[in-house]
């Protein structure tokens, strides 16, 4: 075990090439790499995918990010939010159809945070569809009408 004093317990310091490596990364690249590694170990451990989807989605790599909420779905199929999670990808990559029917499934299994999904930017594609005031109107939720968040703060 190393003591105290020493930077690097085997043998000395760190190879520069690893300590610029770090320094150059990210925060969020570092955090992908380590979930990237901890799901080659355990593919289907739900907390990590969850959050490898999220990173995934804020780095904009949005085709991955789908996959891994596919195999969240496959995991949890009745989870509302993982199926929420899956209509932004699949909104986010222009899938308006399959992303209306995975936002329909979520409602139907209790996402309750109606009034963020009328802001949540990452359906922005599917807001124009019929099928979207369709979706909203048979939650008794009208586009229009501003969150009562926001509307308090006018």
């Amino acid at each position: 075990m190393a003591q105290p004093d020493e930077p690097y317990s085997h043998g000395g310091e760190l190879p520069e090439a690893v300590v610029a490596s770090f320094r150059d990364q990210s925060q969020l690249d570092f955090d992908l790499g380590f979930f990237d590694q901890l799901l080659q170990r355990e593919p289907d451990y739900v907390d990590v995918l969850r959050c490898q989807g999220e990173l995934l989605t804020r780095k904009g790599q949005h085709e991955r990010a789908l996959s891994i909420d596919r195999h969240l779905v496959s995991l949890l199929p009745s989870d509302s939010y993982v199926l929420y999670n899956l209509a932004c990808s699949l909104a986010l990559l222009g899938e308006p159809h399959e992303a209306l029917a995975a936002l329909r499934r979520s409602l139907e299994c209790g996402y309750a945070d109606l009034e963020y999904l009328k802001i949540d930017a990452d359906l922005d594609t599917l807001r124009s569809e019929p099928e979207y005031l369709a979706l909203l109107s048979d939650y008794g939720l009208d586009e229009t009408s501003a969150p009562a968040d926001k509307a308090d703060d006018d």
